[in-house]
């Protein structure tokens, strides 16, 4: 099984990305998250999961564990294959899709591209135990919402390459620079990016 990926990242898409470990190209699909945070040109870690059917072998990259964690959950639900969790991935953060389990919202999950109402229902109704284990153990998302999405980007960056003390340093100032926003995984990604960067 591979599970991680260590290489230069040589191509990529919104969906897609390529990576040369030791002159082997490996292609990935992954969420448009994923996809924002890697670099073309630079040396990069994905975690990775891959889908054996008896047609075809699909990987699946992933800048974070804990986004390869909900990819997993979603894909353990009668109906959601990989693409449509890849999707739903893309569409919102983590920490949105915990909390809409959590607060038993379907309505929240059916406004994800190729989820029904059906399938929402079990989203539910399947993780609910299985996201209360979580990183995010309940749904006060003001001050934990907050701190889960810092430990994302941490971990986000530490994947990229950047020591974790520079990664924590480059999220914590992203946030004081702009105390109002409402911030996302991948806004304070990118944000923090900027900062380590500097």
């Amino acid at each position: 099984m591979i599970s991680r990926l260590s290489g230069t990242l040589v191509e990529k898409t919104a969906s897609e990305v390529i990576i040369d470990c030791h002159g082997v190209g490996y292609s990935a699909s992954v969420s448009v998250a994923t996809s924002e945070v890697l670099q073309q040109g630079e040396i990069v870690t994905v975690h990775t999961y891959l889908a054996v059917r008896e047609d075809a072998l699909q990987l699946f990259g992933f800048a974070t564990k804990d986004e390869r964690d909900m990819f997993m959950l979603l894909i353990s639900i009668s109906g959601i294959g990989g693409r449509i969790a890849l999707g739903v991935l893309s569409a919102a953060p983590n920490v949105e899709l915990r909390q809409a389990i959590l607060e038993k919202n379907p309505a929240f999950l059916q406004r994800l591209p190729g989820i029904g109402k059906k399938t929402a229902e079990r989203i539910v109704l399947e993780l609910q135990d299985k996201v209360t284990g979580s990183s995010m153990p309940n749904s006060s998302v003001a001050v934990q919402g907050l701190s889960f999405i810092q430990g994302e980007s941490i971990a986000a960056l530490s994947a990229l390459g950047y020591q974790r003390s520079i990664a924590e340093k480059s999220v914590k100032n992203a946030i004081q620079e702009n105390p109002t926003m409402q911030w996302t995984a991948e806004t304070l990604i990118r944000a923090a990016l900027k900062n380590a960067s500097k």
